[in-house]
């Protein structure tokens, strides 16, 4: 059998029909007035719009035609075509005096009207007068724009010089707090190695798979969702189970799911937070068919590249602000899990130990979170002050024996930063969720005959001076070197600060000490007045950072990034590297990319590389880097925050591609890594390119590795939970989803619309139409 050059073996079609479609629609250039002649201005496209044009033909078999002269097809989508006409206007080959646009696909021709360019022989002779002037203005204009490009190419080679000094001052600042950095690293080092040997085993504190889904599934939120059991009477809990069953089976149906998530997203009161929790909720309902999950999130998101190439392909994926988007970084996050296990979660571990340790060998204030020992400017405790270290004897209960455990802390920390640094050095390298609570503890101070104190951050003793009370240090007690300490289970609730008081952390107690018009202060007091309106404060905020900052404090933060730039690289290699094979959700998905800007026609290497970075370093890892309490059982403080934060710029800098320059004015974070991100850069683009010419991974790869993990965690999520939240939707826009399933004629046959209604009736008694 042969058909337009098409052969086929009716053996091996035995048993299958044609499918018949229906012809492509096309509307004429002028809808409003098709007897009127459409405008063209020379050198732009013609769009025609129309209807299932790619239904059952490709581009290369449309052919458009302009008078005796081709159209040049450009590009051809379900609802557009796009061509280029001649530059010149073509003659008419009927009677007509202008030309007629005609599009042939196959046996199908459709004049969609004619065509006239728009031209200066249509328009009226100059006067002589009106030349002479334009030629004058014109002559102007030259002049203006050779001064102006002259000078640009002068201020851009004044700010390539600028950028070479730059980097020349940062390299020999370097190089002046190298053996600096080099004393701090070995220190460094002979702490890690210690904790090295708890690492890699047992001694990683991983969350398990249900905490880690639920903290990047729904972060910031306080309810664990996924622990939640159904909030429902036992009079109706059967009942509404049964419903809740008829509604997964519902979502089953990809005609239903796609066509619900696009009803939600087509409301106005569907908010961004709304998105994100759907997403996160349909996640957690399908856990189990993950292979039907990344169908349906592949079908969204060719309606999301269909939206985008049509406006600014190189802005898809850059937020989230689809269910779609959620969905990818929630996919992300399930593939990827057993990489951050296996591969990426050590070194990042010890990243974090790392930034621990060097901060708290430094003074943190307490109220504001600012520490002298950072990488972040704003977060720089630019005051110098006396302190000194102390080593305090903790006694530690071991068995049957109290033995003393030295713990080095600093003289001016406050009595919550103190029981801090000991419970991390007893606890070293446990779960942080198994460590007790700071304010379930009170530190106290055993000095022989002198009997035992309690310290606490604020009592009776605290220094008041006017409206400012200071938080209570071992110097305010006069602790000394060699003290012995213990910690010991609080009895009762002081109701003091020191309760609630963790480090670098707002908390409520601050409050209710500024509403008796005190203010707290620990190292340093806040240089904001309370009567300064907020506008006014932000704004004073942004001067002080923007002004120059003094080479002794970028000698710190460059003293501090030199310390911890080993773990800093340990980190990205991990991320980038190919030595071991990619994980193969990482290859399906570029693969599935570069197939999408293949199918439209985006040979753009920029596009796509920025299509790759939106979704898994931007997506995923950097979440990741910012959040370590993610992946791992820690506490991150503020003042390890603002560094993370830094670190995680630069992982964002590294994956542009945008050339990365630096000059006078760029941020203190930007100048920190300014030598080291054009080698990140390196790594990200020979990352790309290895998983390119990698073998595929296959649908069937894919699939059994979904289904693997599917299994893997089955039971973990309680998927009836995420249902009955689903269904709070459902039910407040039920009107506009059943109509949604109304109007589409396939969802109808189905009885789509019917079966959400029986469902509605099962879980809340809803009367229905049928």
């Amino acid at each position: 059998f042969q058909l337009d050059n098409v052969k086929i073996h009716f053996e091996k079609i035995k048993g299958e029909g044609f499918t018949y479609h229906q012809n492509p629609q096309l509307f004429p250039l002028n809808r409003d007035a098709p007897e009127a002649p459409y405008r063209f201005k020379p050198g732009g496209v013609i769009a025609v719009e129309g209807q299932d044009l790619t239904r059952a033909m490709s581009r290369l078999e449309v052919r458009a035609q302009l008078g005796d002269q081709e159209c040049e097809l450009k590009t051809l989508d379900s609802t557009h075509l796009y061509c280029e006409p001649p530059e010149v206007q073509p003659r008419s080959v009927d009677d007509n005096k202008l030309p007629s646009l005609k599009v042939f696909m196959g046996n199908l021709q459709v004049d969609l009207g004619q065509v006239q360019y728009d031209s200066d022989s249509l328009l009226s002779p100059v006067p002589l007068a009106a030349q002479i002037g334009l030629g004058a203005g014109t002559a102007v204009i030259i002049l203006s724009v050779l001064i102006v490009i002259l000078m640009y190419r002068r201020k851009s080679k004044q700010a390539l010089r600028d950028y070479k000094k730059v980097l020349l001052q940062l390299e020999t600042l370097e190089i002046n707090v190298g053996d600096q950095c080099r004393k701090e690293f070995t220190d460094l080092m002979t702490e890690m190695m210690d904790l090295s040997s708890d690492v890699g085993g047992p001694g990683l504190p991983l969350l398990d798979y249900k905490t880690y889904a639920e903290r990047v599934f729904f972060p910031g939120q306080q309810m664990a969702l996924l622990i939640r059991q159904l909030d429902v009477p036992d009079s109706r809990k059967q009942t509404v189970e049964q419903g809740l069953q008829q509604l997964n089976n519902l979502l089953n149906n990809r005609l239903f799911l796609t066509r619900f998530i696009h009803t939600l997203e087509a409301q106005q009161g569907f908010s961004q937070r709304d998105r994100g929790y759907v997403a996160s909720l349909l996640t957690m309902a399908l856990h189990d068919k993950l292979e039907y999950f990344t169908e349906v999130m592949k079908t969204l998101l060719q309606d999301l590249v269909q939206q985008y190439v049509a406006k600014n392909p190189k802005l898809m994926l850059r937020r989230t602000e689809t269910v779609v988007e959620k969905m990818l970084t929630n996919w992300m996050s399930i593939c990827l899990y057993s990489f951050l296990k296996e591969v990426a979660g050590e070194p990042l571990y010890m990243l974090y130990r790392a930034i621990k340790y060097q901060v708290d060998k430094g003074p943190v204030d307490a109220v504001t979170g600012k520490a002298k020992r950072t990488l972040n400017d704003s977060h720089l405790l630019r005051e110098d002050m006396d302190y000194c270290s102390v080593t305090l004897n903790v006694l530690v209960k071991n068995g049957l024996e109290v033995q003393p455990c030295p713990v080095k802390v600093l003289d001016i920390d406050t009595i919550t930063q103190v029981k801090d640094k000991i419970l991390d050095h007893v606890y070293r390298g446990a779960p942080f969720s198994q460590r007790p609570a700071i304010d379930s503890l009170d530190l106290e101070w055993r000095s022989g005959q002198a009997g035992h104190l309690t310290l606490s951050d604020d009592d009776v003793t605290a220094v008041v001076q006017g409206r400012w009370k200071r938080l209570n240090t071992l110097q305010h007690y006069k602790v000394p070197d060699g003290a012995t300490v213990a910690l010991i289970p609080r009895l009762h609730s002081s109701g003091g600060v020191n309760q609630v008081f963790q480090t670098g952390e707002k908390t409520p107690m601050l409050e209710g000490e500024e509403e008796e018009g005190l203010r707290l202060w620990h190292l340093v007091k806040s240089s904001e007045d309370p009567e300064i309106p907020k506008h006014r404060k932000s704004s004073m905020k942004e001067r002080e950072r923007a002004k120059a900052i003094p080479e002794i404090y970028l000698t710190r933060l460059l003293s501090m990034k030199g310390t911890l730039q080993k773990f800093v690289d340990d980190v990205f290699m991990a991320i980038l590297s190919t030595k071991r094979s990619p994980p193969i959700a990482v290859r399906f998905f570029f693969d599935f990319l570069d197939d999408m800007a293949e199918k439209h026609g985006i040979d753009d290497k920029e596009t796509v590389h920025i299509w790759k970075t939106n979704s898994l370093p931007l997506r995923f890892w950097v979440n990741i880097l910012k959040n370590p309490q993610f992946v791992l059982d820690v506490q991150v403080t503020d003042s390890i925050d603002a560094v993370l934060s830094v670190i995680a710029q630069t992982f964002i800098d590294s994956c542009t591609t945008s050339e990365h320059k630096v000059g006078r004015d760029s941020p203190v974070n930007k100048l920190l890594y300014a030598r080291d991100i054009p080698r990140y850069k390196q790594m990200v683009e020979r990352y790309y390119a290895d998983i390119r010419q990698t073998i595929s991974a296959s649908d069937q790869e894919m699939n059994s590795a979904l289904a693997e993990l599917s299994r893997n965690y089955s039971g973990e999520l309680n998927y009836l939970v995420a249902l009955h939240e689903l269904y709070k939707y459902i039910n407040k826009y039920y009107d506009q989803i059943i109509t949604a399933l109304e109007e589409d004629s396939t969802a109808q046959k189905m009885q789509l619309g019917y079966r959400l209604q029986q469902i509605a009736a099962a879980l809340e008694n809803k009367v229905t139409d049928l």
